[in-house]
């Protein structure tokens, strides 16, 4: 493993590549922030065309994580790791041990779990070589998938959203279009039928939408994201890729509120104001997508579905406390959770230096 210089200029506490030749392991792990603790995060594993598009995501997910860990109230810091390969011909149990080796050899600074390309089972793998691992299958202890959590915490940013424009968290008769139906938006379209709204979901993946509909046949479809994004909604909830709100959607969009499950949704740092002057309230994706980061954290301390149930529910009171500062600052709320999240780490993390017997 070697210590990364990449780190200056970034405000990351530390960057590392990992390389072991035998099993093709190239990794880096970037650790934005160990001011609330532990820095935690997936692990990302993906075919990037060059080490530097590798660095550049490292970067700008670990530091995502410090804020959406932050946010959600978690004594955690944020970091990340990328795995550079293509899963499907790379991935092996020797590669995955090798990692797992490096993640140990940090000595508990960071702790990963799941992301693109990873699973459940492979965070099984990591995990005999490495105690810092979670997002494991219940048969090895772990908590198991995380959208449950993670679509419900959606929802519950979305009823936030509701009674700040609209004046109740009521979604019934709502208008909401999902872009994405995998297994995070999948769940999510159910809290939102049990919840009485009209739904319209599209997907890339046609067997996607066909599983939505045989469980919820109500639902309408989408030709694709574009028609969806400019059909008269009254809620937009991107839960694909990321971008997806940009330069050229944004001016087009027909929904009043934006909460989805999506990573990134903001294609760079001006569309939030643009949202904004188009009178549409952003729910910043990283502070509503927190459900599956709760769960992986309450994993560490002997999984209770109930426990972190109650704690992804607060994502509603979080999501409230967002739009108020939003208001009062007469700030996006993209930039008020940002602040909130700055506040804690450094209101909380300062309490480090206190020396304890």
């Amino acid at each position: 493993m070697t210590e990364g210089v990449f780190a200056r200029g970034t405000g990351h506490e530390q960057v590392v590549y990992c390389h072991d030749a035998a099993s093709g392991l190239k990794a880096i792990i970037g650790i934005y922030s160990t001011a609330l603790g532990p820095a935690l995060g997936g692990t990302r594993f993906h075919p990037y065309a060059t080490e530097s598009d590798a660095l550049d995501d490292v970067l700008a997910l670990s530091k995502g994580m410090a804020y959406k860990n932050a946010l959600a109230g978690l004594d955690l810091g944020g970091g990340k790791a990328v795995i550079i390969g293509d899963p499907k011909t790379l991935k092996s149990e020797a590669l995955l041990r090798a990692y797992g080796r490096f993640v140990q050899s940090l000595g508990g600074r960071y702790i990963t779990a799941c992301d693109v390309g990873t699973y459940v089972h492979d965070m099984d793998v990591v995990a005999r070589e490495c105690q810092y691992v979670t997002g494991r299958s219940p048969e090895d202890g772990g908590a198991g998938d995380s959208s449950v959590l993670t679509a419900f915490g959606v929802y519950q940013g979305m009823r936030a959203s509701a009674e700040h424009v609209w004046g109740s968290p009521d979604l019934a008769g709502k208008r909401v279009g999902v872009a994405g139906v995998g297994k995070v938006g999948h769940i999510l379209v159910g809290h939102l039928v049990d919840a009485g709204a009209q739904v319209t979901i599209t997907d890339v993946w046609s067997p996607a939408i066909e599983r939505t509909r045989s469980v919820y046949g109500d639902v309408q479809v989408a030709s694709d994201v574009d028609t969806l994004l400019r059909s008269e909604l009254d809620v937009f909830a991107p839960c694909a890729l990321g971008g997806v709100l940009n330069d050229e959607t944004v001016p087009v969009l027909g929904a009043r509120v934006v909460c989805g499950a999506a990573n990134n949704q903001l294609a760079h740092a001006g569309i939030d104001k643009q949202l904004a002057d188009r009178g549409v309230l952003y729910a910043p994706d990283y502070l509503v997508n927190a459900g599956g980061v709760i769960q992986v954290d309450d994993e560490r301390h002997g999984f209770d579905f109930d426990r972190a149930k109650r704690k992804t529910t607060a994502i509603y009171d979080t999501t409230k406390a967002v739009f108020a500062l939003a208001d009062t600052e007469g700030v996006p709320p993209a930039t008020a959770a940002d602040r909130l999240a700055e506040r804690r780490m450094a209101e909380v993390g300062r309490l480090r230096s206190i020396l304890t017997v």
